[in-house]
């Protein structure tokens, strides 16, 4: 069947929480709110323009998306919930994408959040079958189990057959994990910035070969969101064109067969990432070779190796070759997770996909300066979930042309919060929360913090 032309769909505005450790501090609620008063900021709209909301988050009970979403406004707008794994919040993107292509909506506002527990991640629903439970079967069958945690073990596995396959040795893997901790210097919203040695990166806590603790990615809370509008939401305010990225191609994948073929690198979803790849690219007319800048899903470096192979950033086999010849970093081929990626920059499930959204939209705009990468004309993102679903995106500026450099006093200007977010984390004021809050739909106790309240009541019960 051939593919469905969609209507053009643009990201407009973006914005994001710093990543922080899991230690209880934040509430999803004030995470996602956080998030979302950003990105509507950015798109400069209030959410009196949203026609649909999309929540995207992995722990917590349902309808916490309305929750988050009641606090801009109670405009009786349909909201959705979604949770896919780890690829949760570039699902909530293509759903969003899907909405706007397909006419339904001119304007949908996507916010991502998570509130983690400390330590490996963790399932809450043993008394019934795991979704994943036929991938660790397979992996039990084939490579055996160990202590350490599952997904450590099941991207590990992956590592160590790129390794036996390929030539690939521990050290190409630390030299992944030495690269994105090197690239979250830079980045505002990053958990860690810390800078590593190799040998540092070879030497921290052996989890699971060929893994060490500094190439797994934490857990973390954090929000993120996205504008995402039509041609004809972008068109009635032509003064934001400059700043409007085109989602030219993506797709969302599931498994083929092959996630069974007793292969380690196939369990880890080889085949839906290239199939993601493979229509998102086409989609866009474009190839690998096309793009100068990649966020990717690097949950562990091995995947990041993996990633790279299947994505064809690099020929079949030869990613560590890549990695060897400094060519995903500044001055080589391709500069991947120039945020930090998720090994640094933190991975708090249902904002990953949109943060990964939102580095890429300050690229294309020439708004993320202090670490630009030349060239940059197209941007491709990768997000992955066992279970699983791969998304893979193409972006482009609205305009079609190569990002320029933009310095931070312009774009606090033409963005009317007097800074720059793509390079300096900030909150907000009260005042510019009103701007794009709901005008007249709106009730304050939808901000109240619930949770002391009912502890003290039910103390008295």
């Amino acid at each position: 069947m051939a593919p469905k032309q969609k209507e053009p769909c643009y990201v407009l505005g973006v914005g994001m929480t710093k990543f922080i450790k899991p230690r209880g501090k934040v509430d999803y609620t004030e995470l996602g709110y956080e998030a979302g008063i950003k990105a509507m900021l950015d798109a400069q709209i209030s959410y009196d323009d949203v026609e649909q909301g999309i929540a995207c988050y992995c722990y917590g009970d349902s309808t916490c998306g309305q929750r988050v979403f009641y606090q801009f406004g109670m405009t009786q707008i349909p909201i959705y919930n979604v949770n896919n794994n780890c690829s949760t919040g570039s699902t909530g993107l293509a759903m969003a994408r899907n909405m706007v292509s397909a006419g339904s909506a001119d304007c949908v506002l996507v916010v991502g959040f998570e509130k983690m527990m400390p330590g490996s991640l963790q399932s809450f629903f043993n008394d019934r079958e795991s979704p994943l439970g036929t991938t660790y079967a397979m992996m039990a069958t084939t490579r055996g189990l160990s202590k350490a945690p599952g997904a450590a073990q099941m991207f590990g596995n992956a590592g160590k057959e790129y390794m036996e396959k390929y030539g690939a040795t521990p050290e190409d893997f630390g030299e992944i994990a030495r690269i994105n901790h090197a690239h979250s210097v830079n980045n505002p919203y990053s958990q860690f910035h810390d800078v590593y040695t190799l040998e540092q990166i070879m030497a921290s806590t052996k989890i699971h070969d060929p893994l060490t603790k500094l190439q797994c990615c934490p857990t973390s809370d954090g929000g993120a969101a996205a504008v995402v509008v039509s041609q004809a939401f972008l068109d009635a305010r032509p003064h934001l064109r400059d700043q409007a990225v085109l989602i030219a191609g993506q797709c969302l994948a599931t498994d083929a067969p092959s996630l069974f073929s007793q292969s380690a690198i196939d369990l880890v979803g080889r085949e839906m990432t290239q199939r993601a790849a493979s229509v998102a690219m086409a989609e866009a007319n474009v190839t690998p070779d096309d793009f100068a800048v990649c966020e990717l899903h690097d949950c562990f470096s091995a995947n990041e190796m993996c990633v790279i192979d299947a994505l064809g950033l690099s020929a079949p086999g030869k990613a560590h070759e890549l990695v060897r010849a400094g060519g995903i970093t500044y001055g080589g081929k391709v500069v991947v997770n120039p945020s930090g990626g998720l090994i640094s920059k933190g991975h708090p499930l249902g904002a990953t996909g949109i943060a990964q959204c939102a580095e890429l939209v300050w690229h294309l705009r020439g708004w993320a300066n202090n670490r630009a990468v030349p060239h940059t004309k197209w941007a491709l993102q990768h997000n992955l979930g066992l279970g699983g679903a791969a998304v893979v995106t193409v972006y482009r500026r609205a305009d079609g042309k190569e990002a320029a450099v933009v310095d931070s006093a312009s774009v606090g200007r033409v963005n009317k919060q007097g800074y720059n977010p793509a390079v300096e984390a900030k909150g907000f004021t009260a005042e510019q929360a009103k701007r794009v809050k709901s005008k007249d739909k709106t009730h304050d106790f939808a901000m109240t913090a619930t949770l002391p309240m009912m502890k003290a009541a039910q103390a008295k019960v």
